[in-house]
């Protein structure tokens, strides 16, 4: 089976490198991308497990990585090193995402036609027997983890607000260190 951490060869053989580092510190990859453009940029989001990853967690990772890169030398050009989390509209990436994240809103996207369709949008409703299964207009489908070519979470209210919970009970997020929030109304002159 595959997955969806790394599409191209050389993102797999990226992935080959750097996923015994990143996992070594605790850290699981959920992507890995090297984009060219005005320049090139190795692009690694990295999570914990249980989730929560912070800014200082994402230094240590670039750290790590950039030391074996160096020495592996796997990037012929030069290139920037971007390590960031997955963010709260994540990428789906892993068969274990789809189980997850089960009722949230997501995107898919599929190599090949599916009911005259590549786009799927709908609630995901879990895995079962392999398959994706997303709640559409039509009713719900399951779609093969090998057919998706993308896979990400929807930004809503609801994934927002499930996300800081999670944040505040793990305690990455601290309401005391927050300025009180001046609710009073003004008035334009």
């Amino acid at each position: 089976m595959s997955d969806l951490i790394a599409s191209s060869a050389i993102d797999r053989r990226l992935a080959g490198i750097v996923t015994p580092i990143i996992e070594g510190m605790g850290y699981e990859l959920v992507r890995i991308r090297l984009m060219s453009g005005k320049r090139v940029i190795l692009q690694i989001m990295a999570d914990k497990p249980e989730g929560g990853i912070v800014v200082d967690d994402c230094a240590k990772i670039s750290l790590a990585v950039s030391a074996v890169l160096d020495v592996e030398d796997p990037i012929e050009d030069e290139y920037a090193l971007e390590v960031s989390s997955p963010g709260i509209d994540r990428p789906l990436t892993r068969l274990k995402d789809f189980e997850t994240f089960e009722g949230y809103q997501v995107k898919l996207l599929t190599s090949e036609l599916i009911g005259g369709r590549k786009r799927f949008s709908g609630e995901l409703k879990g895995v079962q027997d392999g398959e994706i299964l997303i709640e559409i207009s039509e009713g719900i489908i399951g779609l093969q983890f090998d057919w998706l070519t993308e896979a990400k979470l929807v930004l809503t209210d609801e994934l927002i607000a499930e996300s800081l919970k999670a944040r505040k009970d793990a305690g990455i997020i601290n309401e005391e260190e927050f300025d009180e929030v001046d609710t009073s109304e003004t008035t334009e002159d």
